[in-house]
């Protein structure tokens, strides 16, 4: 999912891909998967948290997913909450 947004920066500034990796997992905090079904339309279908960057790679952890006959299902909490709670929003 990352990968994308990695490509695009790598197209329009020459800087190393760690760099990127790490400016990309100190400014995202969640993201949020749109897919286009066979119907057409689109659906939500992933809500992933990134957690930091860590042997050169971003981490990330799924919070919901979609699943076949389900929808969507929380599969973890959140962990890094603290931007959410300075904003007023309680978990």
């Amino acid at each position: 999912m990352l990968s994308r947004i990695e490509t695009m920066t790598l197209m329009g500034i020459d800087l190393p891909l760690e760099a990127i990796r790490r400016q990309i997992a100190s400014g995202v905090d969640v993201l949020v998967h749109l897919g286009r079904m066979r119907d057409k339309s689109r659906k939500l279908l992933e809500i992933t948290e990134v957690c930091g960057f860590e042997n050169g790679e971003i981490q990330t952890r799924p919070l919901y997913r979609r699943e076949e006959g389900k929808g969507l299902v929380k599969v973890n909490t959140l962990l890094r909450c603290e931007k959410m709670e300075r904003a007023g929003i309680k978990l």
